[in-house]
């Protein structure tokens, strides 16, 4: 399952990474390039529909076209490393495992540089789960929360995001738009201390505590950038508690 939007460069090698499963889709948003047409030529069945800021709706509508047992999500810029390939196919061809759902690592790939350290270098995600275990919630920064046993695999993903400092900062404008959003409809407020101090958290967990400095020059633009998005969120949500602002 792979969900996509103007991604024609990522989406070929996408889906050459999962060629191991019985089925591919892929959930487009209406792309503008030829992300779709690359998609179904290359076997993947395209389901078009809007993402509206939703990407647990997304995701869940994802899991309605599924037909097999189990579902493997990525985003269109990851790729299955091939000896996450194999572990896969091993764990769920082995019957009575007993488990619902896999959480895989992630690696980052920015700059050119792999990422091993800091926020980016420690993420794992539950992305491999039986159908009819579970949903996916919230908007941005979703989760699939899955009812069963579940177990992190050894081996990771590889994610290929932001290629440069300008689609860092777009994608980080964006998503702690949606961030700020989920925020005020769960009912979480800002104030000035979030607004100053979590950005500044943010910087002292991923440049120091996560070792990220390990990562050298590229460690620390992400620590800084990743401590912006996290300004951005609290600062739009400040906006969206204020009378009389309805954008940000």
């Amino acid at each position: 399952m792979i969900l996509a939007k103007n991604e024609e460069e990522n989406i070929l090698q996408s889906i050459e990474s999962v060629n191991f499963c019985d089925e591919i889709i892929v959930i487009d948003d209406y792309s503008k390039d030829k992300t779709t047409e690359i998609a179904r030529n290359h076997g993947a069945n395209v389901f078009r529909r809007r993402l509206n800021n939703d990407f647990a709706s997304q995701r869940n509508f994802g899991l309605q076209k599924a037909k097999g047992e189990w579902v493997l999500f990525l985003d269109a810029d990851e790729r299955v490393s091939e000896n996450l390939k194999k572990e896969i196919l091993h764990l769920i061809g082995t019957p009575k495992s007993g488990y619902s759902g896999f959480f895989l690592k992630r690696k980052d790939v920015i700059f050119g540089k792999e990422v091993n350290h800091g926020e980016m270098g420690s993420l794992k995600l539950l992305r491999l789960a039986k159908k009819g275990t579970g949903f996916w919630k919230r908007s941005v920064h979703e989760s699939w929360n899955v009812k069963g046993k579940t177990l992190t695999l050894a081996n990771p993903i590889h994610h290929y995001p932001h290629q440069n400092l300008k689609e860092f900062i777009d994608s980080v404008n964006y998503f702690s738009s949606l961030h700020a959003l989920s925020n005020r409809r769960e009912g979480k407020n800002s104030n000035l201390v979030k607004i100053v101090l979590w950005p500044l958290g943010h910087i002292v967990k991923n440049w120091l505590f996560r070792v990220g400095f390990l990562d050298t020059t590229s460690g620390f633009i992400i620590a800084m950038i990743m401590s912006f998005h996290s300004f951005l969120a609290w600062s739009k949500l400040w906006f969206l508690q204020k009378k009389g602002f309805t954008k940000i």
